[in-house]
């Protein structure tokens, strides 16, 4: 069978078919919770860096230069610890198991929707039990939101982690294997711990936040059009209005990445997205609307997008198949 085959494409012939079972067991199961988490890993020695080599008595330059060691840092040794988990996996008759496990650990599926459908639950219970559950998944501050602003945070965060937890972990892998989709994660692992523009960050992870949004480019643009295409499955979404809007206002957000997604949404759910808010330790910030519809969203349409969510990885999915069947047949 072509899981047991010796990895050459670019890990290995059988990547796409590990990417499509990982997917399926990911959307089923979410993370192995018996597996030490790699993301808490590339977390830890990021923060530690942190920590260390980020001090305010240095200057500007010397600490995005020493952010930028820390990128090199971090980056550089989970890419090394991908490729050697990959050569281990071509070596060994069932090594290909020890790769399917940190490939589902490092997609961001289940665990999402599974946050989303708390965050709709909470909702219906109340405001601050909201705020409570809605913290984990954003980093804004959460304390003057009102039940709209909750929900379209939670939508929104959605839409993005479609873009950075599936859509470009899965095109790493299949062009890069196993060290391109743990260095995708060290980056964009770095660039939520440090790569927002507070006083203490604004330096130092100036090189994280750039490279976050140089490798995201084109995941997602794709993440935006599946999310376009995915509205025709979703009852009540209209993937026309999806493409509209993503068209005409992905190019407002403060993101060059974020916006593509994220309007996509808007648009299908017949939502605004976006608009003035304040992250954690960060001034205000006067983002401009995505999309024309509503600004007040409620727990339905929490539901609604965790719904389009589902739908879009799916597409994922068909695609890593149709690719996997594509390797088979020639092969054959």
């Amino acid at each position: 069978m072509l899981l047991f085959a010796a990895p050459d494409w670019p890990v290995g012939q059988a990547v796409p078919l590990i990417l499509l079972a990982a997917l399926a067991l990911d959307a089923v199961l979410g993370d192995p919770r018996w597996l030490p988490h790699p993301v808490r890993l590339m977390g830890g020695l990021t923060g530690l860096l942190d920590r260390a080599l980020n001090r305010e008595r240095l200057g500007e330059g010397a600490r995005i230069v020493l952010g930028a060691g820390a990128v090199i840092l971090v980056v550089g040794a989970s890419a090394a610890a991908g490729w050697a988990v990959a050569e281990q996996a071509a070596a060994l008759r069932w090594g290909w198991l020890a790769e399917f496990a940190l490939v589902v650990a490092l997609l961001a599926q289940r665990g999402m929707a599974d946050h989303m459908v708390r965050v709709a639950r909470a909702l219906d219970a109340g405001v601050e039990p909201a705020r409570q559950a809605v913290r984990h998944i954003v980093g804004r501050e959460v304390k003057a939101l009102d039940g709209h602003g909750i929900a379209r945070a939670a939508i929104e965060s959605c839409a993005e982690n479609y873009s950075d937890g599936v859509v470009a972990p899965a095109l790493c892998y299949l062009l890069f294997g196993l060290p391109g989709l743990a260095a995708y994660k060290a980056i964009n692992t770095m660039d939520s711990m440090i790569g927002h523009r507070s006083v203490r960050h604004r330096a130092f992870g100036r090189a994280a936040a750039r490279l976050d949004d140089l490798v995201n480019l084109v995941p997602a643009r794709i993440a935006g059009v599946l999310i376009a295409l995915a509205a025709v499955c979703v009852p009540g979404a209209r993937a026309g209005r999806a493409w509209r809007t993503m068209l005409r206002d992905a190019p407002k957000h403060t993101s060059p990445n974020a916006g593509w997604p994220e309007a996509a949404m808007a648009g299908a759910l017949g939502l605004a997205l976006l608009g003035p808010r304040r992250y954690e330790g960060e001034a205000a910030v006067d983002a401009a609307w995505l999309g024309d519809g509503r600004a007040q969203a409620t727990a339905a349409d929490v539901r609604r997008a965790t719904w389009l969510f589902a739908a879009a990885c799916a597409l994922v999915a068909v695609l890593a198949a149709a690719i996997a069947a594509g390797v088979t047949l020639g092969l054959g």
